[in-house]
């Protein structure tokens, strides 16, 4: 009788089940498992509820990636239209660089989700980054072609970025490393270059390619071509 009574008042002060819960329960399994170790069971188990609840809130595990989306988008800072377009693209893509570095598994699903629900933080985003676009002179379809190529680049990054075998100068150093013990240096001696006179100087850090690209496809959009 104890143990049910304990059982009880665990229930009874757990925080209500809801939509909010069940998604950003399946955001931290996918932080740590990848998207593939969202299932309808391990959510219901990282909330300490039984599976058929779950339905209760969500229509099933697509609705949930749905969700899982729109959150991620709700974390990126929304670029501002008064600060000039250049300045809103640059913040919002270092924030959305931040986010996608945070949920790895994210960049997967970003622009596969078809589901009808609605993607509020998704639309609020995406007409923000517009506006700041179109504020700033962009036509129409100048702005189309921005978001484009800078998402193009942004993706990509970010995928190259989570697939380097370091992360940190240490790390980097011993990869490095052992990269040029096995590398004969007469018959690839660009390659021998670029490891001892760039990725291996001191102070190098990968994450300024990122700056150094966006800044290349920033300084060549122009508001005024049609």
């Amino acid at each position: 009788m104890a143990e049910r009574s304990t059982n009880r008042r665990a229930r009874s002060t757990r925080a209500p089940l809801s939509r909010e819960r069940v998604v950003t329960a399946a955001m931290a399994l996918a932080d740590e498992k990848g998207a593939a170790g969202v299932t309808m069971r391990a959510i219901a188990a990282q909330l300490g509820v039984e599976a058929m609840s779950l339905y209760n809130h969500v229509a099933g595990r697509e609705d949930i990636l749905d969700g899982m989306v729109d959150a991620v988008f709700g974390e990126i800072d929304l670029p501002a239209s008064t600060t000039g377009w250049k300045k809103a693209m640059r913040e919002r893509a270092a924030s959305a660089r931040t986010v996608l570095r945070r949920h790895p598994w994210a960049v997967g699903l970003m622009d596969s989700r078809t589901g009808p629900a609605p993607a509020r933080a998704t639309w609020r985003h995406h007409d923000a980054v517009l506006g700041a676009l179109r504020a700033g002179g962009f036509s129409v379809g100048m702005a189309a072609h921005a978001v484009s190529v800078i998402d193009s680049y942004l993706y990509g990054f970010v995928i190259q970025e989570l697939s380097l075998p370091f992360t940190s100068p240490a790390e980097l150093d011993e990869v490095a490393g052992d990269i040029l013990r096995d590398l004969p240096a007469d018959t690839y001696p660009h390659l021998t270059e670029i490891i001892t006179e760039h990725a291996l100087k001191p102070g190098y850090d990968y994450a300024a390619e990122f700056e150094f690209g966006l800044s290349l496809i920033l300084d060549a959009l122009h508001p005024d071509e049609a």
